[in-house]
C-alpha cells in the first residue's frame, strides 16, 4: 500500500477499478485548509488520462508492471506478432496497441512491451532508433545557412522534419519520444 502523498512520476498504482500511471504531481499546501495531492494519471488498461485530487492520507495499492523485451516478427494486416526471446513464444497485438511503436520499428526490430497480470497494453520502442530517409525534397543550394528544416520521408512511414542537408537515402537517428530528428547517421 502506498499514501497519496508518496506519488512520483511513473509510479503505477490500483484506484476507483483501473490501473493508473502518475503522469505529473504536485504537492498542494495551501496557507488556509489541508494539504492534498494534484495529479495528472493515466489509465495503462484504456489509455486515458484525468486530473484529479487526493487527500495525501488516501492508501492506494500499488501494482506491479511486467516489462519484457520482445521481437516485432511481422503482421497479418489485423494483427501485429511479437516474439519472446528466451520462450520464444509468440504473442498477437492488436493495432490500437502497436500504433505509435509502428512509426519507429521495423520487421526483426526490438521493442518493449508493458504487461498487467499477464495481458499486455503497451508497446515501446527504444528510446533512439536509426532509420533510412525514404522520401524527402532536395535541400536548395545557398539556402542551408538559414538552419531551416523540410519533412522528410523514413522507411516506416513516419514523417518528421530534418535539416536541408538530408537526402533521400541518408540513415538518420530518430529520438522516439518526441518523433524528432537527433543526427544523420
Amino acid at each position: 500500500m502506498i499514501n497519496a502523498g508518496e506519488l512520483r512520476k511513473g509510479l503505477t498504482f490500483e484506484w476507483d477499478g483501473d490501473v493508473w500511471e502518475v503522469i505529473d504531481f504536485q504537492h498542494v499546501k495551501p496557507g488556509k485548509g489541508a494539504a492534498f495531492v494534484r495529479s495528472k494519471i493515466k489509465s495503462v488498461l484504456t489509455g486515458g488520462i484525468r486530473d484529479t485530487t487526493f487527500n495525501p492520507s488516501e492508501k492506494f495499492e500499488k501494482v506491479v508492471i511486467e516489462n519484457k523485451e520482445m521481437q516485432y516478427l511481422y503482421s497479418d494486416g489485423e494483427l501485429y506478432y511479437f516474439m519472446d526471446q528466451e520462450s520464444y513464444e509468440q504473442i498477437p497485438l492488436e493495432k490500437d496497441m502497436v500504433e505509435d511503436a509502428l512509426n519507429f520499428i521495423k520487421e526483426n526490430d526490438m521493442a518493449t512491451i508493458n504487461f498487467y497480470k499477464g495481458k499486455a497494453f503497451r508497446v515501446t520502442p527504444p528510446n533512439f532508433v536509426e532509420l533510412e530517409v525514404t522520401q524527402t525534397e532536395p535541400g536548395v543550394k545557398g539556402d542551408t545557412s538559414s538552419g531551416g528544416s523540410k519533412p522528410a520521408t523514413v522507411e516506416t512511414g513516419f514523417t518528421l522534419n530534418v535539416p536541408l542537408f538530408i537526402n533521400t537515402g541518408d540513415m538518420i537517428r530518430i529520438d522516439t519520444r518526441d518523433g524528432e530528428y537527433m543526427s544523420r547517421v
